[in-house]
């Protein structure tokens, strides 16, 4: 396949010397003739460069649109020339202002029986510390002009990262799940008995699909708008029921126990942004100062999460004590008691559920783009294919599953918290200790013409091998319903901290002797 490829481009080379370098008359003696080689041909270090006129009328069509063309390509330099650098706040910050992180809030004093005082500690610390590693690793995206995986490549190695792949494309989708079933709830609970949560998820979904199907460009123009209603609908539901909210259960003053287990679920509610930051930045700039880059990025991770955690701790602190609201949290979740919430206000404070199931849209419409991605990267003849297919696949896998999920909602998200946190802090550890001890954020050492050649980027070993010798510390650190370590009995889970320190500190001798190994970085 890549010799016939060889042989095509000699021929156009030795057509543009007969005629005098008719550079357009090679270009077309280059393309392939056969359709499937043109799928699965992927050329060693090919960037992205805009190739409109080269495409189907009918897929030109879809990027007059506004279908982002490139997928998993690098983006070099003089492609990179957006300033918009607000973007990179307004991005993060709209799709965390929605319904999502109420659930995770909840769960605080609803299952780890915390106080609201604990709570909103615990949030309020284990958010300012565990947001920075996602707010640096975005800055990658606008310095490499790689992807987030793609750049992971540069220190988990070409086939390795595979792994990585997979558990980022299914935390990702974990996450469209969550809001999707809390969106469903909510419009179930716009009318009880006659709306199921089933048909809230779908619509949500679809709606999410459009969005995520037109890309980059098309995302960041939403994101910087429809905050705006969101927050209206929010600050609306706390005007009108948040006279209930003062309403507290009695709990004991918190364990380091307690507050240990729930700062890692915290923690898995943020580092996972690691995985997916840089796909938002890889069009901007790079000659812009990277604290201005990573203050952007860390404002629209936690400005909107933060406040939102709190008032879902808030609301499950009060579902025992406020009549009616147990029954609502046990039908439909969050969404029952926001719609208890706005129970005085009659019709209006349906049309503000509707608002407030529609938020996620925003949310689950980042996710899928970067899932869609991952999925390009699994295979090499992947490449080629049109993003839009494999967002299509991800919406047709999402709706089953998030209906699945929600008929025991409350259990799935705090498992599914828990277990990603873990491997987040392996993936986390490497790729900032890459850049920062062995690369010494000179972002030109992510050479272009390497990304998809695997002899020339690591192998990955040193990543696989410190991320297993920290699973054997990490594994009696967990304190989860099915396992309970060792260390947990008396600490509770430190399960993430164990596994960003442990991989960390066994990837520096590791990555040193990878890279006497192999010659180069």
């Amino acid at each position: 396949m890549f010799s016939s490829g060889k042989s095509r481009r000699g021929t156009a080379e030795a057509g543009d010397a007969e005629k005098g370098g008719n550079l357009a008359q090679g270009r077309d003696q280059e393309k392939p003739t056969n359709g499937l080689a043109s799928l699965l041909a992927v050329e060693d270090g090919v960037v992205y460069k805009p190739e409109a006129e080269t495409h189907t009328r009918w897929y030109r069509r879809l990027l007059d649109a506004g279908v982002e063309e490139n997928g998993i390509k690098p983006v070099p330099a003089e492609e990179r020339t957006n300033t918009q650098y607000n973007n990179l706040f307004t991005v993060f910050f709209t799709g965390l202002l929605c319904i999502l992180p109420l659930p995770t809030g909840m769960l605080a004093t609803t299952v780890f029986q915390l106080s609201l005082r604990d709570a909103s500690l615990t949030i309020l610390f284990f958010s300012a510390l565990c947001t920075t590693a996602p707010a640096f690793m975005g800055c990658g995206g606008y310095k490499t002009g790689l992807r987030q995986m793609i750049q992971a490549r540069y220190s988990w190695g070409l086939y390795v990262v595979t792994i990585l792949l997979v558990l980022n494309a299914a935390t990702v989708t974990g996450f469209s799940i969550v809001a999707a079933i809390v969106s469903g709830q909510t419009i179930a609970a716009i009318d009880p008995g006659n709306v199921s949560v089933t048909v809230g998820i779908v619509i949500v979904i679809l709606a999410s699909f459009v969005l995520s199907l037109l890309g980059y460009q098309v995302l960041h123009i939403w994101e910087r708008w429809q905050w705006l209603p969101n927050l209206v609908a929010i600050t609306i539901t706390v005007g009108v029921g948040g006279r209930q909210l003062a309403n507290q259960q009695e709990v004991p003053a918190a364990t380091a126990s307690q507050v240990l287990s729930y700062g890692g679920l915290i923690a898995g509610y943020f580092i996972t942004f690691g995985g997916t930051a840089s796909d938002f930045s890889i069009y901007h700039d790079p000659r812009a100062p990277l604290r201005k880059v990573f203050t952007y990025i860390y404002l629209g991770i936690f400005t909107p999460s933060v406040p939102l955690l709190i008032l879902g701790a808030a609301m499950g602190g009060a579902v025992s004590v406020v009549p009616g609201w147990a029954e609502a949290y046990e039908s439909y979740g969050a969404g029952g008691i926001m719609a208890a919430m706005l129970e005085s206000s009659g019709g209006f404070g349906k049309f503000v559920l509707v608002l407030l199931a529609l938020s996620v849209i925003g949310n689950i419409g980042i996710s899928m783009y970067p899932v869609a991605l991952n999925l390009q990267m699994l295979i090499p003849a992947f490449t080629k294919v049109p993003r839009f297919i494999f967002t299509l696949a991800v919406t047709a896998l999402m709706i089953p599953l998030s209906i699945a999920a929600s008929r025991a909602w409350e259990e799935s998200l705090e498992n599914f918290l828990a277990v990603i946190g873990y491997w987040a802090g392996f993936f986390d550890a490497v790729l900032i200790e890459e850049a920062i001890v062995f690369r010494r954020l000179d972002w030109d050492s992510y050479d272009h013409s390497a990304w998809n050649v695997g002899r020339r980027l690591p192998s990955g070993i040193a990543a696989l091998v410190a991320s297993l010798l920290s699973l054997g510390l990490v594994i009696p650190g967990i304190s989860e319903v099915w396992f309970v370590g060792p260390f947990a009995k008396t600490t509770g889970d430190i399960g993430f901290e164990l596994a960003f320190f442990g991989t960390a500190f066994f990837y520096f001798p590791l990555r040193w002797l990878e890279i006497k190994w192999k010659g180069h970085l």
